[in-house]
């Protein structure tokens, strides 16, 4: 369990929030607005009404005690970035911060977030490869060159072992694990069989996986 301090209650805000319930996180929640405020009170530990750029607000917030410090402020990017700034300055551990844009991006990265999140951008980027690919099921980012999917079984490997395709030494992919019937099993051995109800879990580089699956 960790202590989250969390500014701005927007939806965004809000979503993290109830996620850090259900993950049995303590969490500090923040806003200007009263009621927004009171939306997340069934879902935080406390939550108070205080402007995030008054620095003797933050003080009596104790920063330094939080794990993470995550900021979310979407409609007033200069409050966001001088919230930023004032928890780090006051000692936020770990700092995450929303951006909105690639220029914003760089901003919170050069006035104290440890990390920034871009909601908007890796939606539409999931969007983009999801939902016009036949066979990607998912994906997930790792960082900006890596990212593990999952995918159905390609056609031609259908009837094939993992040891067949040879994945791992043709396109430097690895399979992370293979589901089948919603199970999820990750003892993959080069004499696993592939089928045409199983889906892979592949780790690699986005240029591999793309030259790989086709995507």
């Amino acid at each position: 369990m960790k202590s989250v301090l969390l500014i701005g209650l927007g939806r965004f805000g809000r979503h993290i929030a109830e996620q850090l319930n259900s993950l049995g996180h303590e969490v500090m929640a923040i806003d200007h607005n009263e009621e927004r405020v009171n939306k997340v009170l069934p879902f935080v530990t406390n939550a108070q009404i205080g402007d995030s750029r008054n620095e003797a607000f933050l003080r009596t917030l104790g920063i330094p005690n939080y794990d993470v410090c995550i900021i979310t402020i979407a409609s007033d990017f200069q409050s966001s970035l001088e919230t930023t700034s004032l928890v780090k300055e006051l000692g936020g551990k770990l700092v995450v911060a929303r951006a909105e844009r690639d220029v914003q991006q760089k901003f919170l990265l050069r006035n104290g977030a440890d990390e920034v999140v871009y909601p908007e951008n890796q939606i539409a980027r999931w969007m983009a490869i999801r939902y016009t690919s036949d066979h990607v099921l998912d994906y997930i980012e790792i960082d900006g060159d890596h990212a593990i999917f999952e995918i159905k079984v390609p056609k031609e490997w259908i009837g094939k072992n993992v040891g067949q395709i040879d994945i791992r030494r043709r396109y430097n992919v690895n399979i992370m694990g293979v589901r089948q019937n919603g199970k999820m099993s990750v003892s993959v051995t080069p004499e696993t069989m592939l089928t045409e109800d199983k889906s892979l879990l592949v780790v690699g580089d986005y240029k591999t996986l793309h030259k790989c699956f086709h995507i």
